[in-house]
């Protein structure tokens, strides 16, 4: 069984900030042999009261670790470096 990717990405349809983000998320992650998963927060009405004005948001071992951009160096920095 694979362990939960560490990376989520909570995002919303039309989202074009989501857009540039998840290509992003998936280029560091593809890089470091992690995975991450996605979240539309219009499924789910507790994502979507904590996030929709910060959407894309992502998550890092479930902690929030960036909003609006993702920037690739501080996202291999969060996964490379020890917890």
């Amino acid at each position: 069984m694979l362990p939960s990717p560490r990376v989520t990405l909570l995002t919303r349809p039309g989202c074009h900030l989501c857009e540039q983000a998840r290509l992003i998320v998936e280029q560091v992650t593809t890089e470091l042999g992690e995975r991450f998963s996605e979240v539309d927060i219009t499924t789910d009405q507790r994502l979507y009261d904590l996030y929709w004005e910060q959407i894309p948001v992502t998550l890092v071992d479930d902690k929030q670790h960036d909003f609006f951009w993702v920037d690739p160096q501080r996202l291999r920095t969060a996964l490379t470096s020890p917890a």
